[in-house]
């Protein structure tokens, strides 16, 4: 089975000022990412009562930005019982998250997240019994 990263926070650095505004740039030539993305999507208007993800993926690699409000991301690694949270405020950061990674995400109600993901979907990639998951 292939080592993958541990999941870590990843820095698009702000470029600009307060009085003109910023823009981040994530150039894939130049090894910002530890893959090149092979499909983008996000996420909008979840209401912040609602729990999402509740699953892995056996070889997909995403990364997660909060590019608008406040998204609370707790996940769990099949080798560790330990339970890791990353609160995604910034639309300057990411949360690389690796293959393996039970992840679960809640919205504040602005909230716009924003996922680079390795792999095109495919269903047979998720694992969504944690159950399974744990005996990976």
């Amino acid at each position: 089975m292939p080592t993958y990263l541990t999941p870590h926070l990843i820095t698009f650095k702000p470029i600009g000022e307060a009085t003109i505004g910023y823009i981040s740039v994530c150039e894939f030539q130049q090894q910002h990412l530890p893959f090149v993305p092979q499909r983008i999507y996000w996420t909008y208007y979840t209401p912040e009562s609602i729990v999402r993800g509740r699953h892995a993926h056996k070889e997909t690699e995403q990364i997660l930005i909060a590019v608008a409000g406040r998204i609370v991301v707790n996940l769990e690694m099949s080798n560790s019982p330990e339970v890791l949270t990353f609160v995604l405020d910034s639309p300057s950061i990411g949360l690389y998250l690796p293959p393996n990674a039970w992840h679960t995400m809640q919205y504040s109600h602005n909230s716009v997240q924003l996922v680079l993901a390795s792999k095109t979907y495919d269903e047979q990639d998720y694992i969504r019994n944690f159950n399974d998951f744990k005996q990976q």
